[in-house]
């Protein structure tokens, strides 16, 4: 009896042993509460990589060449889809339901994207940019689609909207270098010279 308790002790002795020696909060620092990795839900997850996103792709104004004298000054970008959805999205957004309780959806998206202003600023002096021309355009871009809203509780039942239409006013600013900004001197802003 005494043998088969101390065999026991012993197999459970070292049986703790190994189990405290393993992983690796025994190598480097002790981190406290910052050694376990701290969970993110997927809300701020989705959120932060739509902001990069956004940042990354619409939200910069590039500093372009300089306009060419007698040449158009037309705008030649006009939105992406994927621009006029994100904008949709964040106006009215259908992201975030609960499944198999409320879900809405569009199917059948139409997007039709039409100029209404585009023109250019006169030049000025921006700090950390340098003589410049703002140049602008506006785009109004109506989506049309089909909403599908999914309902699962109390009742059961599905709400189709079939003819759905959203207007979106969508800017496209950009800058164009300029090169002398004061009237009085000559170059491609300033007056240009006579010839005598």
């Amino acid at each position: 009896m005494k043998r088969s308790i101390l065999k026991l002790s012993l197999i459970l002795g070292v049986g703790l042993a190994a189990l405290g020696s393993t992983g690796c909060t025994t190598q480097g620092p002790y981190l406290g509460p910052l050694l376990f990795p701290i969970p993110v839900t997927p809300y701020y997850q989705q959120m932060k990589e739509d902001q990069f996103h956004n940042h990354e792709r619409y939200d910069r104004a590039p500093v372009l060449g300089p306009l060419a004298p007698g040449a158009p000054h037309v705008a030649l970008d006009p939105p992406s889809d994927d621009e006029v959805m994100r904008s949709l999205e964040r106006s009215h957004p259908v992201q975030g339901g609960m499944p198999f309780l409320h879900e809405v959806q569009r199917n059948n998206v139409r997007i039709t994207k039409e100029k209404i202003a585009d023109y250019v600023d006169p030049p000025r002096v921006m700090p950390l940019v340098g003589p410049v021309q703002l140049h602008h355009a506006h785009y109004k871009c109506t989506v049309y689609y089909t909403e599908v809203t999914r309902v699962g509780w109390p009742f059961p039942h599905t709400i189709r909207d079939e003819d759905c239409r959203e207007v979106i006013y969508i800017d496209h600013n950009h800058l164009h270098r300029a090169g002398n900004v004061q009237e009085d001197l000559p170059g491609p802003v300033g007056p240009t010279p006579t010839a005598l």
